[in-house]
């Protein structure tokens, strides 16, 4: 008891340097149901964390509001632990994201139910960051972030397009149904492949069941939309080069272009986040400023380099709304260990952009630079 008592201070402390207080019921920022939860995650840092919070262990009035403020003062740092270690040393000595590897974020992830992900989503299955510049909801963000990548890459009719995990398939159908084009997107998630060619069915559009490193065929434009993330640091050089040989380059106007959109650091390699690694994302790893730089040397002539990181926390406040709006729908298929596991998910990934401690790129590649140079537009 005393030694409870002792990490409940402890805790108690850290917490106040971000201004969060503990309590033993609402209203208050951090609310404790169980108390062996300081032991839990001084022992296991952010994998206790979540993992007793998905026990109902500890509840907040305001997830995303909280996780904003411990990032802000990185009490994150204070909980450095042996799950921390492992998870780093495993991505950065093993390569996960390889082989047979490859299609393990599929089957754990984006195989799970395209229920799930058509409740959240919303009206277009679009995994990854909306683009808010002028779009007042989720919907209108998705489609400005689908035209906004296909004005980048300059689509015309009839260009041959490739999209590097292209998920549920829906840059394609937008693409192939806006701009004339045709496509070829891989995935390796068996259900993402299915949805997808269900969705761009009569369109000229082929969805594959593909690792990207058995790609080597000619394209006009290449886009890779939420993807790169499940790359590995170990395999950032081979994906460029994969990119490269596929890209046209030849013509007047230097060859094609390459948009990479993601989610990127600014600050050093990080650490793959151990609750994130084990039951969200598997094998994923968030890329440096300097990794994707240096894997781009000698390939690529990066022609713009876009932000929009704060746009991450809007779509996914907006992902969450949806998500809790349709569980009671949900229910029959998922528990409640799985609801509080999807929520924290969601609130603490909105936490981390609303931070800046990560952001959201969009990179336009040329492989020999664009003559004139290349006017990006936003």
């Amino acid at each position: 008891m005393r030694q409870q008592q002792s990490l409940k201070r402890r805790a108690a402390d850290l917490l106040a340097l971000a201004g969060i207080r503990l309590g033993d019921g609402p209203p208050c920022d951090l609310c404790v149901h169980d108390e062996r939860l300081y032991a839990r995650v001084f022992a296991h840092g952010s994998l206790g964390l979540g993992e007793a919070y998905m026990d109902g262990w500890w509840d907040s009035d305001d997830l995303p509001g909280l996780f904003t403020r411990l990032l802000r003062a990185q009490i994150d740092e204070e909980l450095r632990t042996l799950d921390t270690l492992i998870a780093h040393l495993k991505a950065r000595f093993i390569n996960l994201q390889r082989g047979e590897h490859a299609y393990e974020i599929g089957r754990a992830h984006y195989d799970l139910g395209n229920d799930l992900f058509q409740a959240m989503l919303g009206e277009r299955l679009v995994y990854s960051c909306g683009y808010w510049a002028g779009a007042e909801n989720l919907d209108d963000a998705q489609v400005a972030k689908l035209d906004l990548i296909c004005r980048k890459l300059r689509l015309r009719p009839g260009q041959r397009v490739l999209d590097i995990g292209c998920g549920w398939g829906e840059a394609l159908k937008y693409a192939a149904q806006n701009y004339g084009v045709e496509g070829v997107g891989i995935t390796v998630s068996q259900e993402q492949a299915a949805y997808a060619q269900a969705l761009c069915a009569g369109l000229p559009v082929q969805i594959r069941l593909q690792d990207y490193h058995e790609l080597d065929e000619p394209f006009d434009a290449i886009m890779s939309i939420g993807m790169f993330e499940h790359v590995g640091a170990l395999n950032y050089r081979s994906y460029f080069e994969t990119a490269r040989r596929c890209l046209r380059d030849d013509g007047p106007d230097g060859g094609g272009l390459f948009l990479l959109h993601c989610i990127g650091s600014n600050g050093a390699p990080s650490r793959p986040d151990p609750w994130i690694e084990r039951y969200i994302f598997p094998n994923s790893m968030i890329p440096a400023m300097s990794q994707t730089a240096a894997a781009l040397e000698g390939l690529f002539v990066v022609e713009d380099w876009h932000n929009f990181g704060a746009d991450y926390d809007r779509t996914l406040t907006a992902w969450r709304a949806n998500f809790d709006a349709a569980w009671p729908a949900l229910a029959h298929h998922y528990d409640e260990r799985f609801r509080r596991m999807w929520h924290y998910y969601l609130s603490v990934s909105a936490a981390v952009f609303r931070s800046r401690r990560d952001q959201l790129w969009q990179l336009t590649l040329s492989p020999r630079g664009v003559p004139g140079g290349c006017r990006v537009p936003r």
